[in-house]
């Protein structure tokens, strides 16, 4: 599975050369709280995420010039790692722009479950009621392996090539990519970026 994972980035990173014209401005990674706001489920643990962001891509002013990310995720204590590639945009709010916030929105594929079924469909043989029973206790159902994944941060340029930036960052289907369970991730941490 994480495979999957890891050929989704490598197709997000060359589309991110192709959109960016071949030139990565920043990399990024940090850690982050997986699960934050968990209502539903037992998922735990903590997110490992890097990445890789382009300058804004001057020939799109008719989006006000975005860059483009591309990450991998990977979680510690589940099998719920996702890979995500979108676009966003450093605003500056002050100290000459050092101060910003950075938001963003992609497309994600996860790992994660996905239409984990109904344990009470006594259709099913007692082994596949149980085995689902426990997905539902212990797992994020996403509905859908394919999700958005919106982002907020803000961000502190301490020098010219060194930052830091408080993240969140959310997947969820938002019942377009698909109809029915739609649990989401919300995962909150801290990454470091290095400019080049």
């Amino acid at each position: 599975m994480r495979r999957d994972v890891f050929r989704a980035a490598g197709l997000a990173a060359a589309v991110l050369v192709w959109a960016g014209e071949g030139k990565a401005a920043d990399i990024f990674g940090g850690l982050y709280d997986h699960a934050l706001f968990q209502q539903h489920g037992g998922e735990s643990g903590i997110d490992a995420m890097i990445g890789v962001r382009t300058a804004p891509i001057e020939g799109w002013t008719w989006l006000a010039k975005p860059s483009v990310h591309v990450m991998i995720s990977a979680n510690n204590r589940v099998a719920t790692d996702f890979a995500a590639i979108g676009l966003n945009w450093r605003l500056p709010i002050a100290f000459g722009g050092r101060l910003y916030a950075r938001p963003g929105f992609g497309f994600a594929y996860t790992t994660g479950e996905a239409n984990i079924g109904n344990s009470a469909d006594l259709s099913l043989s007692p082994a596949e009621r149980q085995e689902r029973q426990h997905l539902a206790a212990t797992r994020i159902d996403f509905g859908s392996k394919d999700l958005f994944e919106p982002e907020m941060a803000f961000g502190y340029r301490f020098t010219r090539r060194w930052a830091a930036e408080i993240s969140y960052v959310h997947l969820s289907n938002g019942q377009i990519l698909h109809q029915g369970k739609n649990q989401g991730l919300d995962d909150a941490g801290l990454r470091v970026a290095y400019s080049f």
